[in-house]
């Protein structure tokens, strides 16, 4: 019997798509099914979660709507992919949903945790090994808490937990997240568990450092916006930085200048301008005041993230939290079937976040859980 079994449709008939992919991962023993889709007219929110959930009765399933989809071999939109995990998989695995995260983050965690705890006979989530045990997090990609929800969750446990933010291609009023067939917004998943076999996580940027330094000097750190680089207006400097006019560098993509926040030449931390807006560069994570931020080069996120995907070993099966962005990208240059054949053989799914979690948020960067 298969421990991983992975599933796709791109059948436009909500309950038949949902019947395909029941139909893929069948003949096997699951404790969960992942999955993630594309809001569109054909896949309702108020439809997919419950259709999921009705299919694998007794089973926990979570997802989320996607800026994009991937299986082994299989990437594009709108479209339905899944994964399910057996149960031999799993020695310990609990999940909880943090609601209201706008109104109280640090209430919504402290709830959770002494869940997990409970759950655990007691033991502090500090105590737990983190090279036994691993989390996966799910989040609202408009909630704007992903900042403090990761710092917070950081505050209770050694224990990394790894995810992305919930998108969507189009239909941004759609984005949600689901667990058992319930929608939430506002919201966030945690997934606790101790894989049996062990796991990896590999977070891949495909960048470079340039050298070339920005500090931010006055920033709107909740509203994500910079509004003085080096104590001049943000958009001037950062304009100067790349060497074109400030009406030229408005119509740029902006996903070729991202920043970083460079703790050496192998670790950073991306922050994406997202857009300018008169003088002031805003982007889709938070950037602090005071701390100091390095112009990125783009590689080839192809070449880039097998390579180091070579570097992890042997692994069993694959979660890919993909950057909406280098989705984006690999559509641009063509390169979505050769971003989904790095994974050889081994059961993948993935999809296009609106940011990453990893220790802290970031952007233009693949996180992932590998199982052993």
């Amino acid at each position: 019997m298969d421990s991983f079994k992975i599933a796709h449709s791109d059948v436009k008939d909500a309950a038949e798509a949902v019947k395909s992919i029941k139909e893929q991962l069948s003949g096997i023993d699951a404790c969960l099914v992942l999955f993630f889709f594309s809001p569109t007219e054909s896949y309702s929110v108020d439809v997919i979660g419950r259709e999921i959930a009705s299919a694998f009765p007794g089973i926990n399933t979570v997802g989320c709507t996607s800026a994009g989809e991937m299986i082994t071999g299989k990437m594009g939109k709108d479209s339905i992919v899944a994964m399910a995990l057996g149960k031999e998989t799993m020695q310990f695995l609990r999940i909880e949903v943090l609601e209201n995260l706008k109104a109280d983050v640090a209430g919504a965690v402290d709830k959770a945790f002494k869940s997990f705890e409970k759950s655990l006979g007691g033991m502090p989530m500090s105590y737990l090994d983190p090279v036994k045990y691993a989390g996966m997090l799910f989040v609202d990609g408009l909630s704007g808490c992903e900042e403090e929800l990761n710092d917070k969750i950081g505050d209770h446990t050694n224990v990394p937990f790894v995810g992305g933010s919930s998108g969507a291609n189009v239909m941004f009023d759609s984005i949600s997240l689901f667990f058992n067939g319930k929608r939430y917004a506002d919201a966030a998943i945690l997934l606790l568990m101790r894989p049996t076999n062990g796991y990896t996580i590999l977070k891949t940027q495909s960048m470079v450092t340039t050298g070339k330094k920005l500090m931010p000097t006055k920033v709107d750190e909740k509203n994500r916006e910079v509004i003085e680089f080096n104590g001049r207006p943000a958009a001037v400097v950062f304009a100067e930085m790349v060497g074109m006019p400030l009406e030229e560098f408005e119509k740029q993509n902006f996903g070729e200048y991202p920043l970083g926040l460079v703790f050496d030449e192998q670790h950073f931390f991306c922050r994406s301008p997202r857009k300018i807006e008169g003088t002031s560069v805003l982007c889709y994570c938070a950037v602090k005041e005071g701390l100091e931020l390095t112009l990125l080069q783009p590689e080839d996120i192809v070449e880039d993230t097998r390579a180091d995907l070579q570097k992890c070993g042997q692994v069993s099966a694959i979660v890919d939290f993909n950057c909406a962005q280098r989705n984006w990208e690999l559509e641009r240059k063509n390169e979505l079937q050769a971003y989904s054949e790095i994974f050889g053989n081994v059961p993948t799914i993935g999809w296009g976040t609106f940011g990453e979690s990893y220790i802290g948020h970031m952007n233009q960067t693949s996180t992932m859980l590998l199982l052993k």
